[in-house]
């Protein structure tokens, strides 16, 4: 069964805490702070056996269409036009307010079929909240309390004649999708590409710092492939970061990060990758996801050529860990390289995935050794027996040495930079683990 509830209402009257409750998990930020949300989330919802997708919205809010908060209400519009039931959460301990006569009366308007659901309303203050409900004009309010779970029964009930079959996915359609996340330091531009990518202005925008703090995920294709598009909470410096609104923010982008496969970490042109940059690329390569660079705001540039010589300079220089990387320059506003862009991100996805042959492998250490023999230990020379790759996504080797706790480290990063060059592995993330023991390959005595 399959159909799309809105969830709409005043800010602070427990929106995000009914999306959280009934997708199942933690997705929308939350704090008492009126108005945390601002793009639109989506997510699947359930009830029992009946699943629907589910779309939390800002809270609603009158405002000229060129502020913030009137860019904020459109994107609530746009969320209505997609719903087949809308769910307008008020606050039940206090009651019927003079802004959710104004919005239940917009909702009216626009033909759509609402339930009103009366949350908060597990304390004896709420009665009369409940009572107030019923001249809003949509009958029989739901008393839920999102915080704790109580009358969901209900709410099932009332969405249930909204279910429909649910249709065979398309032909094609069943490969899972790229879980791909865009990162970056405030106001470098993400969600402006993100919506350059997609083709629609799904996400907030603006010149404002810091508009985006959920991680807000969209489903796309590009090329035919299905991609889940995840757009980022800008990332500054730990030190700067002291709201506890921003923390919980930050916290979703990492989160962001630890379940995508490919990153996009965007940078700003004109500021090429500042230390915060590196930051954030290292701590996609301690994940071990596979990650592309995009120098974004290009259009801007006014010497290309010379721009792009220094930026891939500087990464070779602060990214060893990532020789390779593709560096793609691309303009969010113009739409110059999103093409190339997709194209880095399905080829780093590609070498995140690829598996090498044990032969391969282990003809590649022979010739390493006789280039450049491992050091001597004690006056004898450390023996690397045997390699073979354990895993994939990041690729991760075990190498059998005589004595592998006594291999320096610098060796240790020679031969993982001689596994991306010689193995062709560019700028992704490789994991080398050394065991001690006898090739596990190798036939007994008889």
């Amino acid at each position: 069964m399959s159909f799309t509830v809105a969830i709409l209402g005043r800010p602070n009257v427990g929106k995000s805490t009914l999306f959280n409750r009934l997708v199942g998990r933690q997705l929308a930020l939350v704090d008492d702070l009126p108005g945390v949300t601002r793009d639109r989330r989506e997510g699947q919802g359930h009830i029992a056996d009946l699943a629907f997708r589910l779309i939390d919205t800002a809270g609603l809010e009158e405002a000229p269409p060129e502020t913030l908060a009137g860019r904020i209400q459109a994107q609530t519009e746009r969320s209505l036009d997609l719903a087949d039931v809308v769910l307008l959460v008020i606050d039940a301990r206090e009651g019927v307010t003079p802004g959710d006569r104004h919005f239940a009366r917009w909702l009216r308007r626009t033909g759509k079929p609402v339930i009103l659901v009366a949350n908060k309303a597990e304390s004896r203050s709420a009665q009369e909240g409940l009572g107030e409900a019923h001249g809003l004009g949509f009958g029989e309010p739901v008393a839920i309390s999102a915080r704790h779970g109580e009358g969901l029964g209900e709410l099932y009930e009332r969405l249930l004649p909204f279910a429909q079959e649910e249709e065979a996915p398309p032909e094609g359609q069943s490969e899972k999708p790229l879980q791909l996340a865009i990162v970056g330091r405030p106001n470098v531009g993400k969600s402006t590409l993100v919506n350059r990518l997609i083709g629609e202005d799904r996400v907030l925008t603006g010149p404002e710092p810091g508009i985006t703090r959920d991680a807000i995920a969209v489903d796309w294709a590009w090329g035919g492939r299905r991609v889940r598009l995840v757009d980022t909470a800008g990332m500054r410096r730990r030190a700067h970061v002291e709201a506890r609104l921003e923390r919980l923010s930050v916290a979703d982008t990492r989160r962001a990060v630890r379940f995508a496969e490919t990153v996009i970490l965007v940078s700003d042109a004109l500021q090429p990758f500042e230390r915060q940059d590196l930051t954030i690329a290292n701590l996609v390569a301690e994940e071990g996801r596979a990650i592309v660079l995009a120098a974004n705001k290009w259009d801007l540039v006014s010497d290309p050529k010379a721009t792009f010589a220094k930026l891939r300079e500087r990464i070779e220089e602060s990214l060893p860990q990532l020789r390779g990387v593709a560096l793609v320059p691309v303009s969010g506003l113009t739409g110059y390289g999103v093409d190339a862009l997709m194209k880095a991100v399905f080829a780093a996805d590609a070498v995140w995935n690829r598996r090498v042959p044990t032969g391969a492998l282990n003809r590649w250490l022979s010739a390493i050794q006789e280039h450049h023999p491992p050091p001597l230990v004690s006056g004898r020379r450390l023996r690397l027996r045997y390699i073979t790759q354990v895993n994939t996504r990041p690729p991760s080797f075990a190498l059998f040495a005589s004595q592998p706790g006594e291999l320096p480290e610098s060796y240790r990063r020679y031969l993982v930079n001689a596994l991306r060059e010689d193995l062709a592995l560019p700028g992704t993330p490789i994991r080398l683990m050394l065991r001690k023991g006898e090739n596990p390959y190798a036939r007994e005595p008889r």
